[in-house]
């Protein structure tokens, strides 16, 4: 079944992350599938850990409620195409990875066409067909099945823990508060990640 979410919610999906782009369009298709399998964010307590800092996580913030600031918006620097969500009410999670042939197609031509927008060498034609190309896929994306855009499996982990308030330690060279977990021990003192940075690269 194609995309389920409604046009103005899409418009408003846009509007809140600046512009429309395939890669929008796969985090409001990842995040359809987790609504359609866990629940809506009034009936669930959802948690989203991704994968990947693209576009598409504006959108699962959006739809799922998820949010850095509330702490179930966790993200893993791996740079895959890849978004877990959970239910902490219930312990259920899924992991779905965007296959990774429904762009094979394009790929090679639109990675020269954004390696000439990156330089400044695009022409006009270039400009033209890369558009036409985003196109293409945001539609797409829009018109396969969940089921076609990704593979679903178990999450590679638990569901993350609730986030916790913790004391908040004073670096002895910065004198600035940080919270307990995020400091270090050097040299007897109890400093800050950048200072215990500055100081350790110098060791």
């Amino acid at each position: 079944m194609p995309c389920t979410i409604a046009q103005q919610i899409i418009d408003e999906i846009i509007s809140f992350h600046g512009h429309d782009c395939p890669g929008l369009t796969i985090g409001i298709r990842a995040a359809e599938l987790a609504l359609l399998k866990l629940g809506s964010p009034d009936e669930t307590e959802l948690v989203a850990v991704v994968e990947t800092d693209m576009c598409g996580v504006d959108a699962i913030q959006f739809l799922t409620s998820c949010t850095y600031g509330k702490g179930n918006l966790i993200h893993k620097d791996y740079g895959k195409m890849a978004f877990n969500f959970y239910d902490r009410n219930t312990g259920d999670g899924f992991r779905a990875l965007m296959r990774p042939d429904l762009r094979n197609d394009v790929d090679e031509e639109h990675t020269e066409l954004e390696r000439k927008l990156a330089e400044g060498t695009a022409t006009e034609a270039d400009k033209a067909r890369n558009a036409e190309l985003y196109k293409l896929l945001q539609q797409r994306f829009l018109d396969l099945s969940l089921e076609e855009m990704f593979e679903v499996m178990e999450p590679n982990e638990p569901v993350p823990s609730p986030a916790q308030v913790l004391e908040s330690l004073v670096c002895e060279s910065c004198g600035e508060k940080t919270m307990e977990s995020r400091t270090r021990r050097f040299g007897g003192k109890t400093l800050c990640i950048p200072c215990f940075n500055a100081v350790e690269q110098k060791v």
